[in-house]
């Protein structure tokens, strides 16, 4: 039946060629807590299928059945398709939504188009799937300050996501190069801190520029509907504000939250190159309490359990020029900027643990001691991942050598814009999130695993496409199927099935890189990227 990501456990009626067809008569019966999700299948099946898809009570023939079960696992799901009828049942709401995707592929790839293709007849075959998630982390984050995505792109990207049962949305909202959601206290963060005049094109080391401004930014209304479309798909927002680094937008913006004492902050605009910016945040109690205004708005549109604050890549040479900084360093008895960056770290994650909330950052901030309470997302390598987990911090595997779908997936030179690692389809399917050095315990830590789509080289929706699709099919059954080792996983099989995925991404619209590689409109000839030649797996 060619389903990705794989289920646990399929069985096929012995009679293969049997189906049940679905007339203008099939209805869905909701159970309490499913409605949603027959909402959902009837604006998207019933859009595909032309099928009304109405409400029904108590009829046996000719329906969905969908029912929350206490007795799965949250997430878990049993779909049964019969002679006459189908049951999907759900440990949970999500569980019950989750079934429904696999419903959707069972249909054949024209359920995912948004019209009915003509004299096509609708039929499931008659199967028993039972299913459940490996990981309660399954996560995509989509970077919008580099390149900002308008918001119907990201409610496609849930779309995507929700196809491929991914439940985590990382949302990568600031950074040097742009600031994209409405602050009300601090208005010139989107005023000045959302545009840039130009753009690099390609990578730092290109003579290339788009001379043109580039920007946007998400209202606050915005970020509530993606909020709440993405719950209907029951994917949560993870909202990453960064700090302390990664911060210039912010700094041109409102000039005292840099380090005045170094450099003239008030000269600064909205970087419009690649890298890692030197002007990073003043570790100053203004600092820290205009930062506290900005959670508290991100608290209020953000429900997420976990609120990311960056942490990574802050250049400490300001610092280390810094009077006020020196001071405080002195002030608090710190060894050195790699402790003042963990103190900023731990005003954060008190501040965000005294409202009920975890704070996460990116490995970085493990340099001067790990925050009490919080998380880590390990991107750079395993190691820091391995070390958090050892220590008894929850983390999300997301290595840039295995998982950063920025990287090309092609040795060739038509690949457009290479960056970094050659990371192939086969390649992302056999990343294993859990590390074999951690014991079971220390595993239990290892909330689950992330795709990470860095958009530097990524100016519009086609090219977040090609270099998202096909690998985050891949990481998606990665992260929910319970796969065998690494060596032992049948790529074949997979790629099989990905040959009929690929017309379900084709309905869907997606612009994937095709299996044979870059179709001539999605090369981009003589713009330079940064491979990394020859360089090994780091473990």
């Amino acid at each position: 039946m060619d389903l990705i990501p794989a289920p646990r456990r399929t069985e096929r009626t012995e009679r293969t060629e049997r189906f049940l067809e679905l007339g203008d008569g099939f209805g869905i019966e909701a159970g309490p807590g499913t409605e949603d999700t027959a909402r959902w299948l009837r604006a998207t099946v019933g859009a595909a299928t032309g099928l009304a898809l109405p409400p029904k009570k108590g009829d046996e023939y000719d329906v969905l059945h969908l029912s929350v079960r206490p007795g799965l696992d949250a997430e878990a799901y049993r779909l049964v398709v019969a002679p006459h009828s189908a049951h999907i049942q759900g440990g949970s709401p999500a569980g019950v939504f989750w079934g429904a995707q696999t419903l959707r592929q069972l249909l054949g790839p024209e359920a995912f188009r948004r019209a009915p293709l003509p004299g096509r007849t609708w039929r499931l075959p008659l199967t028993e799937i039972t299913d459940a998630p490996r990981f309660r982390w399954r996560g995509l984050m989509l970077d919008v300050s580099r390149h900002f995505m308008p918001k119907d792109g990201v409610l496609r990207y849930l779309d995507l996501m929700a196809a491929h049962k991914l439940n985590v949305f990382h949302f990568h909202l600031t950074d040097d190069q742009g600031w994209r959601i409405e602050i009300k206290r601090y208005p010139r963060l989107t005023e000045v801190g959302s545009w840039r005049a130009r753009t690099k094109f390609g990578h730092r080391a290109s003579p290339l520029w788009e001379e043109k401004p580039h920007g946007g930014f998400y209202t606050q209304d915005d970020i509530r509907e993606i909020v709440a479309c993405a719950a209907e798909r029951h994917i949560t927002v993870v909202p990453e504000i960064d700090v302390p680094g990664h911060s210039q937008a912010a700094i041109a913006a409102y000039p005292e939250l840099g380090n005045t004492d170094v450099i003239d902050t008030s000269s600064l605009s909205v970087w419009d190159n690649w890298g890692v910016s030197l002007n990073v945040l003043a570790p100053t109690d203004n600092t820290l309490r205009f930062y506290e205004g900005v959670f508290e708005e991100v608290l209020e549109l953000f429900p997420s359990e976990f609120i990311h604050i960056g942490g990574d890549e802050c250049a400490k040479e300001q610092w280390r020029e810094s009077p006020t900084a020196q001071a405080r360093i002195e002030e608090l008895g710190l060894a050195d900027e790699d402790e003042l960056q963990a103190w900023f770290i731990a005003h954060f994650d008190k501040w965000l643990s005294a409202r009920g909330r975890r704070l996460i950052g990116w490995d970085e901030i493990l340099e001067g001691g790990l925050a009490e309470g919080a998380a880590v997302s390990s991107w750079r390598g395993y190691r820091g991942g391995i070390v958090a987990a050892r220590a008894g911090h929850d983390v999300v595997m997301c290595p840039e050598q295995q998982v950063y779908l920025d990287h090309r997936q092609h040795a060739d030179p038509d690949e457009p814009v290479p960056i970094g690692y050659v990371r192939t389809l086969e390649d992302v399917y056999r990343f294993e999130p859990v590390p074999p050095e951690l014991t079971p315990e220390e595993a239990r830590h290892v909330l689950g695993a992330q795709a990470n789509v860095w958009t530097e080289v990524m100016e519009d929706q086609g090219r977040v496409d090609y270099q998202t699709f096909p690998r985050l099919a891949a990481f998606a059954e990665v992260a929910w199927s319970g796969l065998p080792a690494p060596a032992e996983r049948d790529f074949a099989d997979f790629e099989r099935r990905m040959a009929v995925h690929y017309g379900r991404l084709d309905a869907l619209g997606v612009g994937y890189r095709p299996p044979a590689g870059p179709l001539p409109w999605q090369r981009r000839p003589g713009v330079l990227g940064r491979p990394i030649e020859g360089a090994p797996p780091e473990r």
